[in-house]
């Protein structure tokens, strides 16, 4: 099957200092990595100093915290990945709404270390919503090179699956305060940084058209 490019924004524009603060930081973090040099490990340190300065400078968060942020991960610096589940039911999509900014997404979240995306998502969507689900297929696999908090100014790689619901009941958590289906014109105040417009349009499309090929930017 060939695959299409869709290059559209996902969301707003960045803005430039997030993406040279990233720069900084990978370079700092590839640096402290691989070098052996005493000189050299204090420059990349410094370097990683300067991502910090920048973005407690720009963003107005404590530099203590941005410096914690930047010093979570070791070695050598890839995208995050984070995962949705989307599942439909009666023509209408399943969402959960965040505690953390009262916004709705598809559930799912940063994908865990030793299990495979497809069994991290389906974990995801029972956790945060109460229903038994199954990835049947990939939506798309986005660049998801926006986001402002903390952990989120490394850059990470969204993927959307398409899921099968198999049963269970609605039911919250420690990080979704509800639970409901929507249909496409009647979307409650998304949580774009985890869900937006985007990805939902290209759920419908690809449950109305099985065939269409997986997005991907």
């Amino acid at each position: 099957m060939q695959h299409k490019k869709d290059v559209s924004a996902l969301q707003p524009s960045q803005p430039y200092w997030i993406e040279l603060a990233r720069e900084l930081q990978s370079i700092a973090q590839a640096g402290l990595t691989y070098a052996t040099d005493t000189f050299d490990i204090e420059r990349y340190k410094r370097l990683r100093e300067m991502a910090a300065e920048m973005i407690s400078r720009c963003s107005g968060l404590p530099l203590e915290q941005a410096q914690d942020s930047l010093t979570m991960q070791e070695g050598y610096m890839t995208p995050k990945i984070d995962v949705r589940g989307a599942v439909i039911r009666d023509g209408r999509l399943l969402l959960v709404r965040e505690r953390s900014d009262g916004g709705w997404c598809m559930p799912g979240g940063w994908a865990d270390v030793g299990e495979a995306p497809s069994l991290c998502v389906e974990r995801e969507i029972k956790e945060e919503s109460g229903y038994l689900a199954s990835a049947v297929s990939i939506v798309g696999i986005y660049d998801n090179n926006n986001d402002y908090e903390p952990i989120e100014f490394y850059h990470s790689y969204k993927i959307v699956f398409l899921c099968d619901l198999n049963g269970g009941e609605a039911s919250t958590s420690n990080e979704t305060s509800d639970v409901g289906f929507f249909s496409p014109d009647e979307l409650p105040r998304l949580s774009w940084r985890r869900t937006s417009t985007r990805h939902i349009g290209d759920v419908f499309a690809r449950h109305g058209d099985p065939g269409l090929a997986t997005v991907f930017d």
